[in-house]
């Protein structure tokens, strides 16, 4: 940060130095409402730069300041209650930032630390469309490149406001704490109620100047001649603000010259950090990602959004004649009615782009879908309730909310597609997931709101040829050019034209529009409808199998064994994660949303439910899913483009099993790992020595060849290696019989003979005796069994 230059050191900076490193936060901030009472200006500008910097810490992140992110009032009630009554709209820190605009100083931020695309910009030299930057970039002399921008304090203290959002978000922060209850939210909330008011006007900033206002900025020369791209515009109410004397200056405009400013600098750090070109780059997967919004910064923008949209709203009715409009409306109803449009319109859609392209395919995208679904649903935030009825049929969208949604339509079209694309790669057995589509789905399934958008979209079709009076006109951005307050002629026709303008201003002239009720994005929708149910059906049938898990496992299970216990095959879900009541969450969420999506593109849910049972929801004769779509070639099973979508999807999938040497496998948390290295080491052994007499004991034909079958190979491995996708070379090579001792090695077994021992000397027998039965009782199963078990020789396969 650049310090204003001084003639001598500010002793009362020194002071104030010294007691915020020895006094406590209320201390500190009492004397600092003391010290702006009573110091003149003079003194105020050398501590301003260290106090705001001291309080939202440094551009570099290394000072965190009073670190407002992580300041919560449960937590620290006291502190919470100080910080934002110091930094209230009419606390002592504005009343510094008034007192100091009142002399026009003037305060160094670096370009640096500005959002990528902007810096990028004055890099080269060119002037971004924004005014906020326009007279205020400084070079040094010499050429270099630490340029800096020229602020007045109120922009610098709200500069400063807004990047500490980004600029702190790798600072400590409380997890189990939602961030819409840190005092930097609530201070946002604050400022926009403030600056931006529904109802009323902006109050005026107190004056120390017995006779006069604070003067607005007044238009300075630049310091180096800059090219802009595309067409420049001065402030909004430049008639209002840019040439007013700075002694006389009129209260409506320092009314809307801070509402402006304000919400400027909220939406350059905040949502300007991604251009136009840099968006179109974007969409190849080899580009790098430059910046990656945080959770926390998505619901800040949220919060803005909603407001933005009550602000609008709040909006008196237009008088009936337009030469009336001209002369009684306020700068800021004027404000009111370009201030979405203009303002926030294009960098919110560039940004959402973004954030539904490269965002993680997890629950914590949430936060990004709510502001978009804030975004189109101005009706919820206008002033007029709806009425409470007893039915809870939603209401239906009025019709005067039409110019909206044709002038915004690839916020409702194109990020529709992108949630699908989403949706479709995502697992919707989880709850998180599921809810995102139910929430998605019933928005658009408003009442009149689809029908609204399949008019935008015949009125962006609609060819140009059929209104012959606007041929002379262009296509310009709202944000480049034109005037928001110019009035045309209210042509029917004129619809077309405005939605023409909005696509190709976001999209440029050679965009490729893609209907969302087209039958494109209707096979989308088709695709998420097979795979909610297919999702339905895998949470019913995880629900269903911890059900019989749970039936089947008794205390009698302890004192059984059997091959499938060394297989290594994994019989666990996920329902410990899930939970039954997500499962029952789950279901719902998706029946209600596979309803919403039949409403909105009238699809015949009895012909849609025969299709999910065609296509991947049968299942075979022993209630398992089916393998993925193969077919059948010299190496095995090979996975067809339908295979693959079913198995991304979760649809179908192959029943994965250890098929190695079982004497290899991990040991157990149901092994003793002593036992079973003993236990190897032995059967390797004794395969090692009797390896030839085993072969030619199995290779007889008579029954005790086959007994020896039965025991010396793993008839279970080569029966299942027959359902593996592998390699058919790979599951038909021979293997030796051989001798295996680490059943011996598991828990269950060991407790089971040591039960058997325990009853046997019950029955007073010894533990050569005991140990004599258990063989022959063993001998006798297995003769029992080889006679069952003739027709598998498994030898052969």
């Amino acid at each position: 940060m650049a310090v204003p230059h001084l003639q001598q050191p500010s002793f009362l900076l020194a002071s104030l130095k010294a007691d915020c490193m020895n006094k406590p936060f209320a201390q500190r901030c009492h004397d600092l409402e003391i010290v702006i009472e009573d110091f003149p200006a003079k003194e105020l500008h050398a501590i301003f730069p260290w106090l705001v910097e001291n309080i939202f810490g440094s551009l570099d992140g290394i000072i965190i300041g009073w670190n407002l992110r992580c300041l919560h009032g449960r937590a620290n009630p006291t502190e919470y209650a100080i910080a934002l009554d110091f930094l209230d709209p009419s606390g002592p820190m504005m009343k510094l930032v008034y007192k100091l605009q009142a002399e026009e100083y003037r305060y160094e931020f670096p370009v640096s630390y500005l959002p990528g695309p902007v810096k990028a910009s004055m890099q080269e030299r060119v002037l971004p469309e924004c005014s906020l930057y326009h007279n205020k970039v400084q070079f040094p002399p010499s050429g270099g490149v630490g340029s800096n921008l020229a602020l007045n304090p109120f922009e610098y203290y709200m500069f400063y406001f807004a990047i500490s959002l980004i600029t702190q978000r790798n600072s400590p922060t409380t997890h189990h704490v939602s961030p819409s209850n840190s005092a930097y939210f609530s201070l946002v909330d604050t400022y926009l109620k403030w600056f931006l008011p529904t109802e009323g006007s902006v109050l005026p900033p107190p004056s120390s100047n017995p006779g006069g206002g604070i003067p607005s900025p007044a238009p300075r020369s630049p310091a180096v001649p800059f090219t802009s791209y595309g067409i420049h515009h001065t402030s909004l109410l430049k008639r209002h603000i840019a040439h007013q004397p700075s002694v006389n200056a009129d209260p409506a405009s320092q009314e809307i010259w801070r509402s402006e400013t304000v919400l400027k600098v909220f939406v350059e750090m905040w949502l300007h950090h991604y251009s136009l070109e840099m968006y179109q780059k974007m969409q190849s997967p080899h580009v790098k990602e430059s910046f990656k919004p945080t959770e926390e910064h998505v619901l800040v923008i949220r919060l803005l959004v909603k407001h933005l949209h009550a602000f609008a709203n709040s909006l008196k009715p237009e008088p009936l004649s337009p030469s009336a409009h001209s002369h009684t409306a306020s700068p800021l109803e004027e404000f009111k009615r370009v201030v979405i449009p203009r303002f926030v319109q294009q960098k919110l859609y560039i940004f959402l782009q973004h954030c539904f392209g490269h965002w993680p395919l997890d629950a914590s995208f949430r936060a990004v879908l709510e502001m978009w679904l804030s975004y189109v649903q101005p009706w919820r935030y206008a002033p007029e309730k709806p009425l409470q009825s007893a039915e809870p049929q939603p209401r239906s969208v009025s019709e005067k909310w039409a110019p909206f949604i044709q002038e915004n339509l690839l916020m409702y079209t194109k990020l529709f597609v992108g949630f699908l694309n989403r949706a479709l790669r995502t697992d919707l057995v989880s709850a998180k997931n599921a809810l995102m589509v139910f929430r998605v789905a019933k928005v658009f399934a408003q009442p009149n709101l689809a029908e609204m958008i399949q008019k935008g979209e015949q009125l962006f079709l609609e060819p140009e040829l059929v209104i012959p009076h606007r041929q002379h006109r262009i296509f310009m951005t709202p944000t480049l050019g034109g005037s928001f307050l110019s009035s045309w002629p209210p042509a029917i026709t004129d619809a077309s034209f405005k939605v023409k303008s909005h696509v190709y201003c976001l999209e440029g002239q050679e965009f490729q529009y893609k209907q969302m009720f087209g039958p494109e994005v209707r096979n989308l929708v088709l695709r998420l409808a097979q795979l909610i149910g297919q999702a339905q059906q895998t949470a019913k049938s995880i629900s269903d199998h911890s059900a019989e898990t749970m039936a089947s496992q008794s205390f009698l299970s302890w004192f059984r064994f059997s091959p499938s216990d060394m297989n290594g095959s994994y019989t666990g879900n996920d329902l410990d994660e899930i939970g039954q009541d997500s499962i029952k969450k789950t279901d719902e969420y998706l029946e209600k949303a596979q309803e919403y999506l039949c409403q909105i593109f009238r699809l015949n849910e009895a012909q849609l439910t025969q299709m999910i049972m065609n296509c991947g929801a049968a299942q075979d004769e022993n209630g398992k899913k089916q393998l993925p779509d193969c077919i059948e070639s010299e190496d095995g099973l090979i996975l067809t483009p339908l295979g693959r979508y079913q198995i991304i999807n979760g649809l179908r999938r192959f029943e994965i099993e250890y098929q190695g040497d079982t004497d290899l496998q991990p040991i157990r948390s149901y092994e003793n790992a002593t036992l079973v290295r003993l236990l190897f080491q032995l059967s390797s052994a004794i395969n090692q020595r009797f390896a030839d007499q085993m072969e030619i004991l199995c290779s007889r034909e008579d029954f005790i060849g086959r007994l020896c079958r039965y025991h010396l190979t793993n008839p279970f491995l080569a029966e299942k290696g027959r359902h593996s996708p592998a390699l058919k070379q790979r599951s038909g090579r021979s293997r030796r019989p051989r001798i295996s001792l680490r059943f011996l090695a598991s828990y269950r077994t060991l407790l089971s003979l040591f039960m058997i021992y325990f009853i046997a000397s019950w029955f007073c027998i010894g533990p050569l005796a005991c140990t004599f039965i258990i063989l022959l009782g063993y001998l006798l199963y297995a003769i029992v069994m080889t006679f069952f078990t003739e027709r598998w020789k498994p030898h052969q396969h």
